[in-house]
């Protein structure tokens, strides 16, 4: 299943010297810009489908690993790497079941607050569709708070049903945070619409998004792939490319050396007497 997201480029730079009258020179300039720290909200859908099995080793205790398991560890990975990039980044944590509540309200930058909210982190019982709306507007208040502190606001959902799409309502052009998501799904079947559910996260994303966000999606259950997207995701979002430019994780494959193509009666050199 292809899935991938086209958004327009977003250029920060500018050539200098290249058409212009009276340029003397054609050095390349990047403008200057201020790097704002980071609040990062996020949030994690509990239905019930975060409890599907992984297809990786049994824990440590035996136990199998669902995805939820894999979303925990991938977090503490994530906060504990983007803290050892800028310590002054700040997290919080809230949960997505029909709609969106606080796990641990007040953002910080101790990685012990991040290991307890993911220990407070469970299931939820119930099931049905989600609405994004109020995700967006608690993220929408917290941006503005974040705005006063010379901070930027990111919000990165972690979605885990595959049949049933979110929804939300969300002015035009209200753009005050970064969205990023992850989306960990089953494989297409009678029972569930994958594709459909990544087309309305994209659309959400695109929404919302101030900076350029980035949507990741796996129905592989591999728990290396949970971590490879969570590690792109440590990209600042106003240092980002578009999204269809990232090259990154470099392939281990070896490639074949290439072989030269052998000299034709047409490419042989006749010398001349």
């Amino acid at each position: 299943m292809m899935m991938m997201m086209e958004e327009g480029e977003k250029s920060k730079s500018k050539m200098v010297g290249f058409g212009d009258e009276g340029g003397s020179n054609s050095n390349y300039v990047l403008k200057p810009m201020r790097m704002n720290s980071e609040d990062i909200l996020i949030c994690v859908d509990v239905d019930p489908q975060c409890l599907v099995e992984m297809k990786a080793t049994s824990s440590t205790n035996g136990r199998p690993i669902t995805r939820l398991d894999s979303i925990k560890q991938a977090i503490i990975l994530f906060v504990n790497a983007k803290l050892t990039i800028n310590p002054d980044h700040r997290f919080a944590f809230a949960t997505l079941s029909t709609s969106v509540s606080w796990l641990r309200k007040e953002f910080s930058s101790e990685i012990e607050s991040t290991i307890a909210a993911m220990r407070g982190l469970s299931a939820s019982s119930s099931s049905g569709q989600s609405d994004l709306t109020n995700l967006f507007r608690l993220a929408a208040h917290e941006a503005k708070k974040s705005r006063t502190q010379g901070r930027i606001l990111r919000v990165i959902l972690f979605y885990c049903r595959s049949s049933m799409q979110p929804q939300h309502q969300w002015p035009l052009n209200h753009k005050l945070f970064t969205l990023d998501v992850i989306y960990l799904h089953d494989k297409p079947g009678p029972d569930n619409c994958p594709q459909l559910v990544y087309d309305t996260l994209v659309e959400a994303l695109e929404h919302v998004s101030e900076y350029e966000g980035y949507i990741f999606e796996s129905g592989q259950g591999l728990v290396r792939i949970v971590y490879r997207h969570v590690l792109i995701l440590l990209s600042h979002p106003q240092q980002r490319c578009i999204q269809d430019n990232i090259d990154i994780p470099k392939s281990l494959t070896k490639k074949a050396p290439q072989v030269e193509p052998m000299a034709t009666d047409d490419s042989v050199p006749v010398s001349r007497q």
